[in-house]
């Protein structure tokens, strides 16, 4: 008799595991899942960097350098010569704020005196900071 009883729990206990089994790959889906994208960001950080920043060295050079260039620009240049002269000179200098963190508003002012009286705050603003931007 008691053999009849013990086949009736068989397909409970087989429905158990079976619910039971499904539960721990729903559980376990989460962290294999993380697992594979932190392998994968590995992987493609590998084969990608990031782009380093440039020493603050090679942007002092650099920002002294084209203070140097515009101040030499002849007067019968042409004029995109020296608005891309600028730019360059505006560029670098966004880079070494950003590098020593001084809080600037170049790229938001317009173009003309607004920008150059900026310019020259931000110079001041760098050369505070310890940054030998005039040459």
């Amino acid at each position: 008799m008691r053999a009849p009883e013990a086949t009736m729990y068989v397909p409970l206990l087989q429905i158990g595991g079976t619910v039971a089994v499904i539960a721990a790959l729903i559980a376990w889906t989460g962290p294999a899942v993380r697992w594979v994208r932190r392998r994968m960001e590995r992987r493609r950080a590998v084969r990608c960097p990031a782009p380093d920043r440039r020493p603050l060295q090679v942007v002092a050079a650099d920002l002294r350098r084209l203070a140097r260039s515009l101040s030499l620009v002849p007067a019968g240049a042409p004029m995109a010569r020296r608005r891309a002269l600028v730019a360059a000179y505006d560029d670098v200098l966004v880079e070494a704020a950003a590098l020593l963190e001084v809080p600037h508003e170049l790229r938001t002012g317009p173009d003309g005196p607004v920008r150059d009286a900026e310019r020259l705050r931000l110079v001041a603003q760098l050369e505070a900071a310890g940054l030998a931007v005039q040459g």
